[in-house]
């Protein structure tokens, strides 16, 4: 799926991107595909959706679109 970051916390790592659908997916910093555990907000990605804790589907595997790569860990 397509959609962007609307949501990112870097002290406990939690986030959220909305997709082209308007669907709002949570998701942990280790979904980040290219390891980093950092990403800006606004910044537009593609995802897969997996079903995550409580019968909740998260994010997974996001990826950056036409962005700079990996981010700086912090």
């Amino acid at each position: 799926m397509r959609g962007r970051v609307v949501e990112f916390d870097g002290h406990v790592g939690l986030g959220a991107v909305e997709g082209e659908d308007g669907t709002r997916l949570e998701f942990h910093c280790v979904a980040i595909a290219d390891g980093s555990r950092r990403i800006d907000v606004g910044v537009a990605v593609t995802y897969d959706v997996v079903p995550g804790r409580l019968g909740r589907y998260e994010a997974w595997g996001i990826e950056r679109l036409g962005g700079s790569g990996r981010a700086e860990r912090a």
